[in-house]
C-alpha cells in the first residue's frame, strides 16, 4: 500500500484541509509556498497518465472547493502535478499540490537554457 493510501486509511496521521467522499487535501509536510496542500483521490490511481476523465471531474471541483475554503482563490494559487520520474513524481499516487499565500515564481527554469535539455 502506498503512502497516500495510508494516509487516506488514517494509518498515517495527516493535517487534513478539506475531506469528501472522494477526495482529500492535506498540508504538505515539506512545503514550497506559504500554502502547500496536496489534492488526492482516495481511490489509488498512479498519476496522471491512468486518472479517468471522471475522476478528473471530481478532482477539480474538489481543488475549485479546496481554493475557496482556504481563501487562495482571492489572489490567485497554483496547480501542479509531476508525472513520472523525469517529471519528479516521488509518490505513485495521483496527487495535485496546490500552492500559494504569496507571490509565486518560477525559478527552476528562470535560467534554464532548451538546449541543455536536447
Amino acid at each position: 500500500m502506498c503512502l497516500f493510501c495510508k494516509i487516506v486509511n488514517k494509518e498515517i496521521p495527516s493535517n487534513i484541509v478539506l475531506e469528501d467522499e472522494n477526495f482529500l487535501a492535506f498540508h504538505d509536510i515539506n512545503p514550497k509556498a506559504p500554502v502547500h496542500i496536496l489534492a488526492i483521490p482516495k481511490i489509488h490511481v498512479d498519476s496522471f497518465n491512468e486518472v479517468s476523465p471522471e475522476t478528473m471531474a471530481g478532482m477539480t471541483s474538489f481543488i475549485q472547493q479546496l481554493a475557496k475554503e482556504t481563501k487562495l482563490d482571492k489572489n490567485g494559487y497554483r496547480v501542479i502535478t509531476n508525472i513520472g520520474e523525469n517529471g519528479g513524481q516521488e509518490v505513485k499516487h495521483l496527487h495535485f499540490h496546490v500552492l500559494g499565500g504569496a507571490k509565486l515564481k518560477w525559478d527552476h527554469f528562470s535560467d534554464a537554457d532548451p538546449k541543455d535539455f536536447i
